[in-house]
């Protein structure tokens, strides 16, 4: 198998965009119809992922050490859309089709060997994960929602009892399938470390079009089911460290960071934390009570609120910090009155450095994601000790 003639050949297949997926799934539904119930009705977010997989597993085909472990987990996270071994021929006869179909002449008996090749090697491992997992795991969790907070018009705060203990670690996420928008599974991160009662709470964003995230905020009640997947993710704390700990959350990005500081909360000495939380406007910030309450109560904790799209100035709430009033909700003020820094969220972050003695934890939009890495980077944050994941794509 030729690395960098496949790299070669799917940069060129690539070139023609979403005609490639919707080529790939349309031969693969022609020649298997029985297949096609096992997808959401709506493909368009489908297609999307293929793309991404596939560039992700090109680009790494030469590094197995990284590749692996990418592949394994996509065979895992396939069990619970009922994928099985019958299915993986006729998906790579498809993908085959497809991607002959978009060389043209470029086609040669040789790259069709090394696609051959590849394919057989990626079923193989997702095959033998998926089998691995199924001895320990269940294909997914049955949830059952105890409570329901509607914090704005938008975002919604869910508290899901899983039918089993839902084994996690604070940071990741899991995907969330609902039964009015089956076969749609969007990623939602747990924003506790995990409870006796095994209850999981998610943050939830209501994201315009998408087919999940309405459901979920505005019509979930109390007593509504819905299922999760495997939980997933690398954003998790490095127990290892003895550095401080520098968490930034932009809107419902908070939720795994949220859980991370439980965590930490649970350490017999912990580090010093500070855990800056920006939105758009004011009422955007709509944990920010709560987040006020466990800096009072946690000499350790420092709570920076931040809003981009306010005028104002660079001011900051005393009852953000312990050891100040901690009556300022009691005494009926909302999160709105209280003072926060103005600014693009990074560049308030970098207002308060310098962070290079810390480990960072950054979650959010994506856009918002990017450049708060790069300014952390500038201040001498290594990238190696920066942990991020994004969902921009992935909670709707």
């Amino acid at each position: 198998m030729d690395a960098q003639r496949l790299k070669d050949n799917f940069a060129h297949v690539a070139e023609q965009g979403d005609a490639v997926a919707l080529f790939f799934y349309s031969d693969l539904f022609v020649r298997n119809p029985h297949l096609r119930d096992m997808f959401p009705i709506g493909m368009s977010h489908q297609r999307d992922k293929l793309l991404r997989a596939l560039g992700h597993i090109v680009a790494q085909v030469d590094d197995l050490a990284t590749l692996v472990p990418f592949i394994q987990q996509l065979g895992r996270d396939h069990r619970r859309f009922g994928i099985v071994a019958e299915h993986y021929p006729h998906v790579g006869a498809s993908l085959i089709a497809t991607l002959r179909h978009f060389s043209g002449p470029a086609w040669t008996d040789e790259i069709e060997s090394d696609w051959t090749a590849a394919y057989g090697l990626v079923a193989k491992v997702m095959l033998e994960a998926a089998d691995e997992d199924s001895l320990t795991s269940p294909a997914w969790w049955n949830g059952h929602v105890v409570a329901v907070e509607r914090r704005r018009f938008d975002i919604g705060v869910l508290r899901v009892q899983p039918d089993r203990p839902l084994p996690y670690r604070p940071g990741q996420s899991v995907a969330v399938e609902v039964p009015s928008r089956l076969r749609h599974w969007r990623y939602y991160s747990m924003a506790n470390a995990p409870r006796p009662d095994h209850t999981v709470d998610f943050h939830v964003r209501l994201v315009d079009g998408g087919p999940v995230s309405p459901v979920l905020v505005r019509a979930t009640e109390t007593g509504d089911r819905l299922r999760m997947g495997a939980p997933i993710g690398t954003l998790t704390l490095d127990e290892a460290s003895g550095r401080d700990v520098l968490l930034i959350a932009g809107s419902t990005g908070l939720a795994p960071l949220k859980a991370i500081l439980e965590q930490i909360i649970g350490r017999p000495a912990p580090p010093r934390v500070h855990l800056f939380f920006g939105a758009r406007t004011r009422d955007g910030l709509y944990d920010l009570e709560d987040l006020t309450k466990l800096a009072g109560e946690f000499p350790w904790l420092t709570v920076v609120p931040a809003v981009s799209d306010e005028p104002g100035g660079h001011g900051f709430s005393p009852v953000l910090q312990s050891g100040a009033p901690s009556s300022w909700f009691e005494a009926g003020h909302s999160p709105g009155d209280a003072d926060v820094e103005h600014g693009v969220l990074s560049d308030v972050v970098a207002r308060r450095g310098p962070w290079n003695d810390h480990d960072a934890y950054v979650c959010g939009p994506s856009a918002m994601v990017g450049h708060t890495v790069e300014q952390l980077a500038m201040l001498g944050v290594p990238r190696d000790r920066i942990r991020l994941e994004t969902f921009a794509d992935a909670q709707r």
